[in-house]
């Protein structure tokens, strides 16, 4: 079985790299693991890459949201990549996008 989220980290930046869909059941492991890293390592930018998520519910907005704010308390800014064009739909429909430390891109 393969891991459902890949940690890797590069001079400040952790990004957490999804390979799975996101729902109820998938998010809360993964806003564990991902917060936990945040706090023991303080990166200067967290990146968050979709690029491998097919499906993604509201826990996959909180899972973003979330994370933008346990970062922004940190002085972490959050990159979120790899977006399909359905999921960066969702996204924009809900004003993620508009975070202050936050970047959404495809």
């Amino acid at each position: 079985m393969k891991e459902d989220l890949i940690f890797s980290e590069k001079e400040g930046i952790l990004t957490a790299r999804i390979t799975c869909d996101i729902d109820h059941h998938t998010a809360k492991p993964m806003r564990e693991s991902i917060d936990r890293l945040l706090f023991e390592r303080k990166p200067s930018v967290l990146v968050i890459d979709f690029s491998e998520v097919g499906f993604m519910d509201s826990s996959g907005l909180g899972l973003i949201l979330g994370r933008a704010d346990k970062a922004a308390a940190l002085g972490i800014s959050v990159q979120v990549i790899g977006l399909s064009p359905t999921l960066m739909k969702l996204v924009r429909l809900c004003g993620i996008e508009k975070i202050n430390n936050l970047s959404v891109t495809r």
